[in-house]
């Protein structure tokens, strides 16, 4: 008890010494930090423009450790990159969803920031990851300065990455059927999908090696590939694949896809695909 007592004493002491110290200490001067906004650039008010004004999605292109994974060499992206790639993002993703789910659909579920990354998000395992989206809010978008926006797999693998992180933001909004979906491959999925070949995880009955991740991966890279194929690329995907089995499990999953966008978004998946695919040839033709 008298321990606890001197401990007491000691507080008021020290915090009346501290209360005088204060009182004669002179008031502070002007700050040091600048608050000040930078005046915005023709960047800047484009991006407002095509993306904050309509769809409340604010883009972050300067650096900010605060929002990428400091343990990662990561960069910014060259300011010259940010509105060609923007305008790829604006065209396949929104300006699709918007013509067959209406015009305000991606004002109302989208994420509002996207952060953009100059280079590669190499992980560990030798594994690149090409987006990352984060609570339905932020989706992070890597390896900016190496897109060709002429080139058709450039801009494919790309789209992909958005089209994928959007599913996931979709399924936050409105849940897929997980049960009926865990019923078809469950044996297949595996935390080493990265060893195994294209080839062998359709055979399974995975659209992709990624898929097998988990079921929400499948779930995500089925609705996008199919989104970043033509009918016919898509159906060449299908014809490649030799192993019965594995053939009829991708279909099925494609059928949960196709209903799910119909019952929770009225949307026609097939007519979103095709949109997408217009608007792809336009984005490299121009």
């Amino acid at each position: 008890m008298k321990i606890l007592k001197r401990y007491k004493a000691l507080a008021m002491i020290t915090a009346s010494l501290l209360f005088v110290a204060c009182a004669h200490e002179d008031q502070p001067g002007e700050s040091q930090l600048d608050y000040s906004e930078r005046d915005k650039t023709e960047l800047d008010k484009w991006i407002d423009s095509s993306f904050l004004d309509p769809y409340n999605i604010k883009i972050y292109y300067e650096w900010n450790q605060n929002l990428v994974d400091n343990t990662k060499y990561l960069f910014p992206p060259t300011v010259e990159k940010v509105q060609p790639a923007l305008e790829v993002v604006k065209k396949i993703w929104i300006d699709s969803y918007s013509t067959i789910g209406g015009k305000d659909f991606v004002k109302k579920i989208a994420p509002r920031e996207f952060v953009l990354v100059g280079g590669l998000n190499l992980n560990t395992n030798g594994t690149l990851t090409l987006g990352l989206a984060e609570g339905g809010q932020r989706v992070t978008l890597f390896q900016l300065d190496y897109l060709n926006r002429k080139s058709c797999p450039e801009v494919t693998e790309f789209i992909h990455t958005i089209q994928h992180e959007y599913v996931h933001i979709l399924n936050q909004t409105k849940p897929f059927d997980e049960q009926a979906w865990a019923k078809l491959t469950p044996s297949g999925y595996t935390t080493s999908w990265y060893t195994e070949s294209t080839a062998t995880s359709r055979s399974l009955g995975f659209i992709t090696s990624y898929a097998r991740l988990n079921i929400y991966e499948d779930f995500a890279e089925t609705a996008s590939v199919i989104l970043t194929s033509s009918k016919a690329e898509y159906a060449a995907l299908l014809a490649g694949v030799t192993d019965v089995n594995g053939k009829a499990n991708i279909k099925k999953k494609e059928a949960i896809v196709v209903q799910y966008y119909k019952d929770n978004f009225n949307i026609d998946f097939y007519a979103l695909r095709d949109e997408a695919q217009k608007n792809t040839d336009i984005v490299i033709s121009n």
